[in-house]
């Protein structure tokens, strides 16, 4: 005669499958998380050359593909080690960053090391209250009012931040070369792109 597993023992034994189906979809939800979240992180050569530098130089890229040309500005690190800048929201490269535009930057001066990073225009609160406080502590002329930033510029619309993830780093000796064609986001975006019309064989 088949022998039946008692009431209590199968609404234990119900309880203990369905938890362990939930860890197995609980850590499916965590792999997928983590791999559409994930992004590059800063080099250690980009690193130590960002925490030593004043300035980066940064450049956009036109719609015709082409990099614009490499202005200085200041900049912050955030804890994630991406950089945060403030900029006027008709300037160019504001201009282009909300259009998807990446951004190459040279680290120190316009020979530095060089990154090509994810840009983006944010208005996180935190972001902007780290511009606020840092840039004066970092940068003198902030301090004593010469295009300090505050939440009422931002509040206003008078300035705008950005926030560049760097991506992969660009070659050393690579320089600024305006109307050039900018290099891809993605290493392998770079090699799978056919060459421009215009490009002769070799």
């Amino acid at each position: 005669m088949k022998e039946w597993m008692p009431l209590r023992s199968l609404s234990g034994f119900i309880a203990r499958r369905r938890g362990l189906a939930m860890l197995a979809v609980l850590a499916a939800a965590i792999c997928i998380a983590g791999a559409s979240g994930a992004r590059a992180e800063t080099s250690a050569r980009d690193v130590a050359a960002l925490t030593r530098a004043k300035l980066i130089y940064i450049a956009t890229v036109r719609k015709d593909g082409n990099q614009s040309t490499a202005v200085p500005v200041w900049f912050i690190l955030d804890k994630d080690n991406r950089l945060l800048i403030q900029t006027g929201p008709q300037s160019w490269k504001a201009k282009r960053i909300r259009r998807g535009s990446p951004a190459l930057v040279w680290i120190g001066n316009s020979a530095g090391p060089a990154f090509i990073g994810r840009a983006e225009i944010t208005t996180d609160p935190a972001a902007l209250a780290q511009i606020e406080s840092d840039i004066p502590r970092k940068y003198l002329l902030a301090r004593v009012g010469f295009s300090r930033p505050t939440q009422a510029k931002f509040d206003a619309g008078k300035i705008c931040a950005i926030r560049i993830a760097p991506m992969r780093d660009l070659p050393d000796g690579f320089t600024s070369q305006p109307g050039t064609r900018a290099p891809a986001l993605k290493a392998a975006n770079s090699a799978a792109a056919p060459p421009p019309s215009s490009a002769k064989p070799h």
